[in-house]
């Protein structure tokens, strides 16, 4: 695939209920906000919250997958704003801002199902 500056592309991922539990099982990441509505809603959660790197790894999963090879992704970083609820939609869209020195810079947004941005200044660097 050819990358070229302006270019864009999408994602969208489903948080199910069990998400939260698959990732504290491979992250390690057992935080009762993450694993029981009860204490998520008696902290003020409304119930649990999935892993903020979680979200994260959702907007890399779109990234690799556009790029056809996880091998690509080079660097990605954001800022979390949002915490991220059990059956939100997480949607992902990516712009090739800027292609310099054999790496392209694309800026992403990751918004909930509200239009609610969960990551903030996020951006990626993927090999040419």
């Amino acid at each position: 695939m050819k990358i070229e500056q302006g270019q864009t592309f999408t994602g969208i991922e489903k948080v199910d209920k069990y998400r939260a539990l698959y990732y504290a099982g491979a992250s390690g990441d057992y935080n009762p906000i993450h694993i029981d509505p009860d204490f998520g809603k008696m902290v003020g959660l409304n119930g649990t919250i999935l892993q903020g790197l979680c979200t994260l790894a959702f907007a890399a999963k779109t990234v690799t997958d556009w790029a056809g090879d996880p091998g690509k992704l080079k660097k990605i970083k954001c800022r979390f704003s949002a915490p991220v609820m059990i059956e939100d939609t997480i949607s992902v869209q990516g712009t090739v801002t800027e292609m310099q020195a054999g790496r392209a810079r694309v800026d992403l947004s990751v918004v909930n199902q509200s239009g609610e941005e969960v990551l903030q200044k996020v951006e990626a660097e993927v090999e040419i």
